[in-house]
């Protein structure tokens, strides 16, 4: 077991591995079923076994061993490293990956064992799941997340980017010296200052914890900062109408209100609330100059906590922070219970989408407004999960930039991708605006 996870190690940093799986959960068939899953492709294998009996004992004995998928032109390579580890005997060559929608899996005779399509062997894969959440969740989401993922034409997730995520525009700001303050806004469960503290500061500000006894108490005021920023994560809880809550401690609070009125009146500062600093925001929409048209947001059509991986589309909007980013289609992280947007009315909806002031919308992974789960995580009309006002000083938006502006943070990304991902730009894009 040494040698192999040595040779595993030595095969990584050479990158040559493309994907790996046990076969202890399962046996050999689970695994080649679930890469081919995970990797949206068919599988042309052939097994060491001579007849039906030995077939089903290679395909489900759960025994330790792994699969690793690697480059045809590299196999030698692979091998070779295998055999140097004294492993050579114990290593072969399954078969291929394919671009058809089949799983074929054939005995050494060249005699079928298995062929079916990868939707319908998917589909049953998932089935217990789907019962579940059928029963727990909103039935009509559970289909149709059903339907996406056994969708054999679903291609994945993709990033198209109207700007280069490399070019730091932020740097000569950065190189005279100059770290703007911005207050980094808390409260009880938030979770996420430090991912936000952490990408301003690449952007070139100075940020400040700032928690809300904080400014009740008086130890520190909002009128020394350029930028404040109310985080997500679980604030007071993430129960029902958190971010409200968070609102209400400033909007029933005098010398508070008076305060955050008097920033947001600023001309010089800006603002930006991520999940339930968006729900925050969102409700102190009366003090913030240009929000007369955000909604509140709601519970997921779900009725369930969102935590997965979404594509948004960038608008075009006056927003600062998405500044030449129009037209951008990435993935952002998503982790929210009460994202879903809610009107006052169809004429305040039709007001705020035609106006311009839409800054995100979901979109399904054919670059389609996503109106289906979960595509769409939360059930927002038209897709909206990201708002701006009039002069485009204050955003707010649901889904969590902070989380993934390094691209490391990704669960995928396009392998042009450096150190930077697609979310740092607006980060820096604050930074330009403040000079």
């Amino acid at each position: 077991m040494r040698a192999f996870v040595g040779a595993v190690i030595e095969l990584r940093r050479a990158g040559l591995i493309l994907a790996y799986h046990d076969r202890s959960d399962g046996g050999l068939f689970a695994t080649l079923a679930e890469m081919a899953f995970a990797g949206h492709c068919g599988l042309d294998i052939t097994l060491a076994a001579g007849d039906h009996a030995a077939a089903v004992a290679e395909l489900f004995a759960e025994e330790l061993g792994a699969v690793l998928q690697v480059e045809t032109l590299r196999r030698a390579e692979v091998q070779a490293v295998f055999a140097a580890a004294g492993l050579g005997s114990v290593v072969r060559d399954l078969g291929t990956a394919e671009a058809f929608d089949r799983i074929v899996i054939s005995d050494r005779h060249g005699k079928a064992v298995l062929d079916a399509t990868r939707t319908d062997l998917r589909s049953a894969w998932s089935e217990t799941s789907y019962r579940l959440q059928s029963l727990r969740d909103n039935p009509v989401c559970a289909h149709e997340e059903r339907e996406q993922v056994t969708d054999p034409k679903n291609p994945g997730l993709f990033a198209t980017l109207s700007y280069d995520p490399a070019e730091d525009i932020a740097a000569p700001y950065v190189q005279r010296g100059a770290r703007p303050e911005i207050a980094i806004l808390r409260e009880q469960g938030v979770n996420s200052q430090l991912e936000m503290a952490a990408a301003f500061d690449r952007a070139g500000f100075r940020p400040a914890d700032v928690h809300m006894t904080d400014l009740i108490a008086g130890r520190t005021r909002l009128d020394r900062f350029k930028g404040v920023v109310a985080c997500g994560g679980f604030s007071y809880g993430d129960v029902l109408g958190a971010g409200e809550g968070w609102a209400k401690s400033i909007l029933f609070n005098a010398a508070l209100r008076e305060q955050f009125a008097a920033y947001f009146a600023r001309p010089d500062s800006f603002a930006l609330g991520v999940c339930n600093g968006c729900q925050m925001l969102s409700t102190l929409k009366s003090l913030i100059p240009g929000a007369g048209h955000w909604p509140r947001f709601v519970r997921n059509r779900s009725e369930q906590f969102e935590g997965r991986v979404g594509l948004v589309e960038i608008l075009p909007t006056p927003s600062i922070f998405f500044a030449g980013m129009a037209g951008s289609v990435l993935p952002i992280a998503v982790a929210h219970g009460e994202g879903r947007a809610e009107f006052v009315n169809e004429t305040a909806e039709r007001d705020c989408t035609h106006g311009g002031l839409v800054s995100l919308r979901w979109v399904d992974n054919h670059g389609k407004v996503a109106v289906t789960y979960p595509s769409n995580p939360n059930g927002s009309p038209s897709g909206i999960t990201g708002l701006t006002t009039t002069d485009g000083r204050a955003t707010i938006l649901m889904p969590h930039p902070e989380r993934v502006y390094r691209t490391v943070q990704n669960s995928w990304h396009p392998e042009d991708w450096g150190e930077d991902g697609g979310w740092m730009r607006m980060f820096r894009n604050a930074r330009v605006w403040v000079d």
